[in-house]
């Protein structure tokens, strides 16, 4: 962001722009407040982990009724064994079984680092029809030194006591077999008790490094 100045008729600019006038309020007291409001606040964060070759990390606080849509933010996700793959599941009230019922779908894009190999395909052995396993959300990850995985999950309304709870995923990762993967998964929990909490891990092998940020997001 640019510097900030107030001109004489009392507004903020950053470059020269001039911003809403939404933000001409002398509260506003830090540069990250400041972005916040000039995004429109949609996005906030509620927790971070980091992984330190963990078995698995999970977010058990902060999902409620707050925010209409849950963004968990993957970075650098680096696994301990090489072609693991990156998993989620959920569950309800204070439960730990992480066993809800799932129907997803799964496709993905790909491309060697030798050009010989491009495609996009829908694989049938990463869905679920009514399974309660853990959702496949990444691809085959290598484990070398520059090998990692980077996306997001969105769960829609998971505190509803209507209807069933909907989820996207996107994610980038470096496949073991020096292939970029971008994958796409989406489905459904098959429950309309809310949805409290949500674990990931890998197929294999502990999370060796990375970070997994909660955001709620507001629904304007």
């Amino acid at each position: 962001m640019g510097t900030i100045t107030r001109n004489a008729a009392n507004n903020f600019t950053t470059g020269g722009v001039i911003l809403p006038a939404a933000i001409n309020d002398a509260s506003v007291a830090s540069l990250t407040e400041l972005e916040n409001v000039a995004a429109g606040g949609a996005m906030n964060l509620i927790s971070e982990q980091t992984a330190s070759s963990s078995a698995s990390i999970s977010f058990t606080s902060g999902i409620d009724s707050t925010y209409p849509i849950y963004r968990f933010e993957f970075i650098n996700i680096h696994p301990q064994n090489d072609a693991a793959i990156f998993l989620f599941q959920g569950d309800t009230g204070t439960n730990t079984n992480y066993n809800q019922t799932i129907t997803s779908t799964y496709f993905y894009a790909r491309h060697d680092q030798t050009g010989a190999v491009g495609e996009i395909s829908y694989d049938s052995g990463s869905d679920q029809a009514q399974g309660t396993a853990f959702q496949r959300i990444g691809t085959e990850i290598g484990n070398g030194n520059s090998e990692n995985a980077s996306g997001y999950l969105q769960i829609f309304n998971p505190s509803s006591s209507i209807f069933v709870k909907h989820f996207l995923g996107d994610i980038q990762n470096f496949e073991s077999n020096g292939y970029s993967f971008r994958v796409f998964s989406a489905g459904y929990f098959n429950t309309t008790t809310a949805l409290t909490r949500f674990q990931f891990k890998m197929s294999s092998g502990n999370i060796d490094s990375g970070t997994i940020k909660l955001y709620g997001i507001s629904g304007s």
